[in-house]
């Protein structure tokens, strides 16, 4: 009779392996052929792309160049379903729940096999996403030596490269009151161990960024927090990373990415701005950039492109978590990107940059709860990748015809002479703008013609 360790699982036409033998040769998505471009498929036919096509040129690059998606470890192939109010509704039969090194490698297979077929170039993840945590820190890092070295080996095989990886700094117990910020010094020094393996891993596997996201770097009352030494104990763990990161030779992005709220009160990264002043007063800005999430910008109170806009404004936009929320949620729901109005304002800002790398748009989104068959994991992928492909449509016409932005500059023509061609310099005074007025008299109201550029912008939509 054969034991219970020894079947090989099924679940529908897919066969799982159960040793390491049979995982190289192992295919997880069967029925699932390489996705396609297909223009003309109906509205029904989903798992086609209907506007992304990769080799199509537009402005210069190919849909592919401009766009790099990636695909995140964690929603993708750790999510399980799970929000704050139920538990999780997800399986998938390549994972069997379990924290064993071969569970964790069936899985990396499952997601390369995915992402290739998908044909994206790109993925991205935590630490704690691809190997599991073992007793000591010791033998954490050599579980984690074993995936990589498994990811190395992929990478390779379907020429898929890193986005960028990080650490999770706010999962484990050990950084219930934060990392970096942490009032116990030796869990400040884990977070130092655990990102100095962090960048190991990055300059190994040939990462075009390395990201940190403050899960818990915040406060929940102020009666116990001292926030000015918290965020000095933070910029000297960045300060640390920069020599750190000097030292090895690692050349990707350093990238810091805000979040409003969730799961503390008050977040210190809480959005662009915020990030930017840190930056800025620590004398940081010139090692870092901002890896912005839509959906943090919204719990922020700011509309879904603000951010992107705000840090591409002061050269400090290094990539972008393609993803969006529900606005009357009030939570962060890392939902898939499909309002073309949202991914034509993301790509505009794109294209006025002339290009988002070494960063690109990473996918940190997950199905919903109740989308559980396997085909949901490349509907939802698709559909976001045709939302942002139209949006570059979008955008390049708008840039080429360039009715926004000539009237746009317009709108600034009082700056271009004159007076207003001292204030652009700074070189006036209060003093000679108080006489200016004296002579001048009243300013002429104008209209700001806010439904205009509404209805521009709609025509290309």
């Amino acid at each position: 009779m054969e034991s219970p360790s020894s079947k090989r699982p099924k679940r529908g036409s897919i066969a799982i392996p159960t040793d390491e033998n049979s995982l190289a040769s192992a295919v997880f998505f069967p029925d699932v052929s390489k996705i396609s471009y297909k223009p003309q498929a109906a509205a029904a036919e989903t798992m086609v792309f209907k506007h992304y096509n990769a080799d199509e040129v537009i402005n210069g690059k190919t849909m592919a160049e401009w766009l790099r998606f990636s695909v995140c470890y964690w929603h993708t192939f750790r999510g399980q379903g799970a929000d704050p109010f139920g538990l999780p509704t997800i399986s998938r039969p390549w994972d069997d729940g379990s924290d064993s090194l071969f569970n964790a490698k069936r899985r990396m297979h499952a997601a390369f096999e995915f992402m290739s077929k998908l044909g994206v170039k790109y993925w991205s993840f935590h630490d704690r996403d691809i190997a599991p945590e073992g007793s000591s820190l010791e033998a954490t890092n050599k579980n984690l030596d074993e995936l990589v070295d498994l990811a190395e080996e992929l990478m390779a095989r379907y020429n898929i490269k890193l986005l960028w990886n990080t650490c999770n700094l706010f999962a484990h117990p050990r950084y219930m009151n934060g990392a970096l910020t942490n009032p116990d010094a030796h869990v400040f020094a884990y977070a130092a161990a655990q990102v100095k393996k962090g960048l190991d891993v990055a300059k190994r596997l040939g990462a075009k960024n390395f990201v940190f996201w403050g899960g818990r770097e915040g406060y929940s009352t102020l009666l116990n927090t001292d926030i000015r030494k918290e965020l000095d104990h933070m910029a000297n763990f960045f300060k640390m990373v920069i020599s750190y990161k000097t030292q090895i030779g690692f050349d990707g992005q350093l990238l810091i990415e805000p979040k409003a709220k969730e799961p503390t009160r008050h977040q210190y990264d809480y959005d662009a701005m915020t990030v930017i002043a840190f930056l800025k007063t620590y004398n940081l800005e010139k090692h870092f950039k901002i890896n912005v999430e839509p959906n943090h910008t919204t719990l922020a109170g700011h509309p879904f492109e603000h951010d992107i806009a705000f840090a591409a404004a002061y050269n400090m936009l290094g990539s972008i978590d393609s993803n969006t929320g529900s606005a009357d949620m009030g939570w962060d729901t890392d939902q898939f990107p499909m309002d073309i109005r949202a991914t034509t304002a993301v790509m505009q800002t794109v294209l006025d940059m002339k290009g988002i790398a070494p960063g690109g748009l990473n996918f940190d989104a997950k199905v919903r709860r109740e989308s559980i068959a396997i085909n949901d994991m490349f509907i939802a992928h698709i559909g976001a990748m045709d939302a942002f492909a139209r949006g570059l449509r979008n955008a390049a016409r708008m840039q080429h015809e360039a009715v926004l932005s000539k009237a746009k500059a317009e709108r600034y023509n009082s700056f271009k002479s004159g007076i207003g061609a001292k204030i652009e310099a700074g070189t006036t005074s209060l003093e000679e703008l108080a006489d200016y007025v004296t002579k001048t008299g009243e300013p002429e109201q104008r209209s700001a013609a806010q439904e205009h550029y509404e209805g521009v912008f709609n025509y290309y939509i």
